[in-house]
């Protein structure tokens, strides 16, 4: 097991609050890369779930592989994987749950319409109507954002979490002809909900905030306006698929100012399991110090995950550690074999292209701890993880405490 607490990145030291128990929750990514996957990942997931202390789980992305056909049999199969957990899981799609879909290897599918396929499917709320769901707020539920169920939020002792799809590599911006219209609503659809978290965050004066998506945004690639950028003509740059939500990162922190952690998988195997810095820079090349990047890449994705222990009651609220699976997990009975109904569902229509965006907090719903508080005054205590709160649909792809 390696450990490493955050101590180091002063950023994300903020001022302790009393009465909340220290708690953690797991991430994993690629864990099936193959149907022989299936029953490790399986015992990956009993093994967590012997975590007493972990909250819930996140998956951030690739439920399969990329050289397998995108078939509905599939995501079937590989839901029921995931909401066979003991332990409430959130669900972020990933590369090859949509992206890839369109090669030769994935099946030759229409990624959009894959995409959509997940969120009718895997994503649906009355998929798995569970009493003890993780309470999740939805970017679904803003009418504008109708379609992104993937963007989720959800908050535990008053460190507020969100998921976005955003998914390697280079954010699936198509350098083809035509329009990128999946990608160009995707980026109004996330830059919104990240802005509307950190309201939210700011609001709630909460603890801290953690965003989670799949793709490595490289932050070293931070695109910035050129003077003379026309002398490049017969030198074109590649475009940074990653540029918006960068942005929009440097924009959340400087709206809340407590301390930001993202998390995303690296793409590769990466020494530790994982690695930490603060990489993210303004456009006039400042450090934004209040966001701390952690970058996790076991080398055994179907035999290790990352733990992530959460104290708000500590100075440093956040401390990282690879986990590997106890040798005497058992693997848990299979699953039945999901029935084979390929025939897809009618492709949802492209979202047309959006006018510019009043602010977050004049346009999401209202929800629990958003209303506003007189100076002084503290906050009620966020929903317990044992049932959803009144008025948030429950995760979408969870199991049962």
């Amino acid at each position: 097991m390696a450990a490493l607490t955050l101590a180091t990145a002063g950023a994300l030291a903020a001022t302790p609050k009393r009465g909340a128990a220290p708690y953690s929750f797991a991430v994993v990514s690629s864990v099936i890369d193959v149907p022989a996957d299936e029953p490790a990942a399986q015992r990956l997931f009993e093994a967590i779930a012997r975590e007493r202390s972990v909250a819930f789980v996140v998956y951030a992305g690739d439920i399969k592989g990329a050289k397998e056909a995108c078939r509905d049999s599939l995501y079937a199969q590989r839901g029921a994987i995931l909401s066979a957990t003991r332990v409430p899981l959130v669900f972020i799609p990933g590369n090859h749950d949509w992206v890839t879909c369109g090669t030769a290897a994935g099946g030759g599918y229409d990624p959009v319409e894959r995409l959509d396929f997940l969120r009718q499917t895997l994503l649906a709320d009355t998929a798995l109507p569970d009493p003890g769901a993780l309470p999740i707020t939805r970017e679904s539920e803003v009418a504008r954002f109708r379609p992104y169920r993937e963007n989720a939020r959800w908050i535990r002792d008053d460190v507020v979490y969100i998921a976005l799809n955003a998914p390697g590599p280079n954010n699936h911006f198509l350098t083809a002809g035509g329009r990128n219209g999946e990608f160009e609503d995707r980026v109004i659809a996330n830059g919104f909900w990240l802005d509307h978290a950190a309201e939210f965050a700011k609001r709630r004066e909460a603890r801290a905030m953690v965003v989670i998506f799949e793709g490595d945004p490289q932050f070293d690639r931070y695109e910035r306006a050129e003077r003379f950028a026309w002398l490049r003509f017969n030198r074109p740059r590649a475009r940074d698929g990653f540029r918006e939500l960068k942005r929009a990162l440097v924009k959340a922190a400087a709206t809340f100012r407590g301390p930001i952690l993202v998390m995303h998988a690296s793409g590769e195997p990466l020494a530790n399991g994982f690695l930490i810095d603060r990489p993210l820079h303004a456009d006039d090349g400042a450090l934004v110090g209040n966001v701390t990047r952690v970058a996790f890449g076991p080398r055994h994705p179907a035999h290790q995950w990352v733990k992530v222990n959460v104290s708000p009651a500590r100075q440093t609220v956040f401390s990282v550690s690879l986990q590997d699976v106890p040798k005497d997990v058992p693997v848990p009975p299979a699953l039945p074999a999901a029935p084979r109904n390929d025939v897809p569902l009618p492709q949802m229509p492209e979202i047309p292209a959006l006018p510019a965006l009043p602010d977050a907090s004049s346009v999401a719903p209202p929800l629990q701890g958003d209303g506003t508080t007189p100076a002084g005054a503290s906050w009620p205590a966020p929903p317990p993880a044992s049932g959803p709160a009144s008025g948030q649909p429950a995760s979408s792809v969870q199991g049962a405490p």
